[in-house]
C-alpha cells in the first residue's frame, strides 16, 4: 500500500497518531523496529502500545485531577488508547489500570484490521528525506535515528540523560518567608524565588540527603554516566558539608529583607538559600534550581518540605534523574510539532518532551489530528490552552523556558490561571472551565472525510 503518512514508532502516541490518520482516510506505514532488526533493554515483548513500567494511566476523575480531564478529553476525539484500555481494564479505584497485555494486544488487533493502516516490521535509522512523516520513538530512540536527529536539530537539542528538578506550584509557596531577588540584584529583581536557611537548617537538611532513600538505576542505563551539569543534589552533599553553599545552594549576594538588623538594614546573607527560578511563561510554576536528585519520591517530599517557605508546597513535578531521549522542543517544534527547517517531520508522544502515558498518548492524537489536517488541505487551530491537551501542547511548542526544558506530566499549573476562585474550588473550576471550552472547539472541528 502506498502512504500518504510515515509513522516511526508503535508505541503509544505512534499508535494513536496512527488511529486517528486512518479513521480519516488516511493511508499510514507505521514503522516498528521490535520485530524487525531491533529492540531496546527496557521492552519485553513485540507487541504495539506496549507498557514498560506501571500499568496505570493514572487518575480517571476529570471533575477535579488535569490527568483525569486529559482521559475526557481524549475519548472525546476517539482515542485507540482510551478505547483499549476500556476493554484491558482492571480494578484500580479511581484510578485508570489495564492488564498490559489484553491492552497492547487490543491495540495491534484494532490497527492490524483497520484497512488504512500497514504495520511494518523494520528498523529505521534515518530521517525520511521528503514525505509527511511522525517520529514517536519514545525516550528510548535508537542510537543511528538519534544521531539523525542530532543532525537535523544542532547536537545541543537532544538530551539523552534526564536531569529532573521538583517544580512547584507557585501559589504553594510562602511569600512571608522566601522573597523575589536575583543575585546581586541583577535582572529585574523577580527572576527567583529565594528560601532562607540558618545555619542549623542547612545542617539539618544536608543529612536528610544523605540519609534519605535513592532509587538505583536499572540495569541498561547504569552505564549512563553522570555529568557535572546534572549532579544529583545528593551525590554534591556527599563531597562536603558545605559543597552545596558553594554550588546551588549559595548565599551570597541574597540580601534577606526578612532579617534586618541596624548593622544590615537591607539583610543579611543566609547561611543558604534554595533558590526557585520560574518554569513557565504564566508564572503558576517554579523549579528548584540545580535540584536534580535520585531521592525516591516520599524522601523528596518530606525533606524538600523542611525547607523555609516550601513547608506546605504542592510539586507539580518530583525530581528524578534517567536515561532519556527528548528533544528541546520549544526551540526545535513549531506550534504544530513539526520539525523547524524540515516541516515534513512532525514528532509525537515523550520524544517532545511530555512525560507519562496518557500524555504521549494525547500528544500522538494531537500529532495525527494535525498530519490529517495539513493532508486535507485545512487549517488547524489547536485546543484552547484551558483544556488539557491545549495546555500540554502550549508547553512543549512555546510556553516552557527553553533554557530549562525538562520532561512533564500534564497538571494544572499548566493552565492559564483562575484568579478569581477560592483554592479549595480551583480544581473543579479548571475542569469546568476546560470542558466547555473544548466543547466549544470541537464544535469547530470539520467533519471527517467520508
Amino acid at each position: 500500500m502506498t502512504h500518504d503518512v510515515h509513522i516511526i514508532g508503535g508505541g503509544l502516541a505512534g499508535s494513536e497518531a496512527a488511529w486517528q490518520l486512518a479513521q480519516r482516510g488516511y493511508r499510514v506505514r507505521l514503522s516498528e523496529m521490535r520485530g524487525g532488526g531491533g529492540t531496546t533493554p527496557a521492552h519485553q515483548t513485540d507487541g504495539l502500545a506496549e507498557l514498560v513500567c506501571s500499568n496505570s494511566f493514572r487518575s480517571d476523575d476529570d471533575e477535579r485531577n488535569a490527568v483525569g480531564l486529559l482521559h475526557h478529553e481524549m475519548r472525546r476525539l476517539d482515542s485507540i488508547v482510551m478505547r483499549a484500555g476500556e476493554k484491558a481494564r482492571v480494578p484500580a479505584g479511581s484510578a485508570m489500570a489495564v492488564d498490559r497485555d489484553v491492552f497492547s494486544a487490543e491495540v495491534e488487533r484494532t490497527l492490524r484490521e483497520h484497512p488504512q493502516v500497514t504495520i511494518v516490521r523494520e528498523r529505521i535509522d534515518a530521517l525520511p528525506a521528503e514525505g509527511p512523516t511522525i517520529v514517536a520513538t519514545g525516550p528510548l530512540t535508537a542510537e543511528a535515528l538519534a544521531g539523525s536527529i542530532v543532525r537535523a536539530t544542532g547536537q545541543d537539542r537532544l538530551a539523552f540523560f534526564d536531569a529532573i528538578a521538583p517544580i512547584v506550584h507557585r501559589d504553594s509557596i510562602d511569600m512571608d518567608i522566601a522573597w523575589f531577588q536575583s543575585r546581586w540584584n541583577k535582572g529585574d529583581g523577580k527572576d527567583y524565588i529565594n528560601c532562607p536557611m540558618t545555619k542549623e537548617q542547612y545542617l539539618a537538611f544536608h543529612q536528610g540527603l544523605l540519609d534519605g532513600e535513592k532509587t538505583t538505576f536499572k540495569d541498561w542505563e547504569a552505564d549512563t554516566p553522570y555529568f557535572e551539569g546534572c549532579m544529583p543534589i545528593e551525590v554534591m552533599a556527599a563531597r562536603g558539608v558545605d559543597t552545596l553553599r558553594y554550588g546551588p545552594m549559595k548565599p551570597v549576594g541574597l540580601d534577606n529583607p526578612r532579617d534586618t538588623t541596624p548593622e544590615f538594614p537591607q539583610g543579611r546573607w543566609p547561611h543558604a538559600v534554595v533558590q526557585l527560578r520560574q518554569d513557565n511563561k504564566l508564572g503558576t510554576l517554579w523549579n528548584m534550581v540545580g535540584f536534580q536528585t535520585k531521592l525516591k519520591h516520599g524522601a523528596q517530599v518530606e525533606l524538600f518540605r523542611t525547607i523555609p517557605g516550601l513547608e506546605k508546597a504542592e510539586f507539580a513535578r518530583l525530581g528524578g534523574l534517567h536515561r532519556n531521549t527528548f528533544l528541546n522542543s520549544p526551540l526545535v517544534l513549531d506550534r504544530q510539532l513539526r520539525l523547524r527547517g524540515g516541516e515534513h517531520v512532525r514528532f509525537a508522544g515523550q520524544i517532545t518532551g511530555c512525560e507519562g502515558y496518557v500524555e504521549s498518548s494525547a500528544v500522538g492524537l494531537l500529532a495525527g489530528m494535525m498530519a490529517a489536517a495539513e493532508l486535507g488541505g485545512r487549517g488547524w487551530t489547536p485546543p484552547p490552552r484551558s483544556t488539557a491537551m491545549g495546555a500540554l501542547l502550549a508547553h512543549i511548542t512555546g510556553d516552557a523556558e527553553a533554557e530549562t526544558f525538562q520532561p512533564m506530566n500534564v497538571n494544572f499549573g499548566l493552565f492559564p490561571p483562575l484568579h478569581d476562585v477560592k483554592k479549595k474550588s480551583r480544581k473543579e473550576a479548571y475542569t469546568t472551565r476546560a470542558k466547555a471550552d473544548f466543547g466549544t472547539w470541537m464544535e469547530t472541528l470539520e467533519a471527517l472525510p467520508a
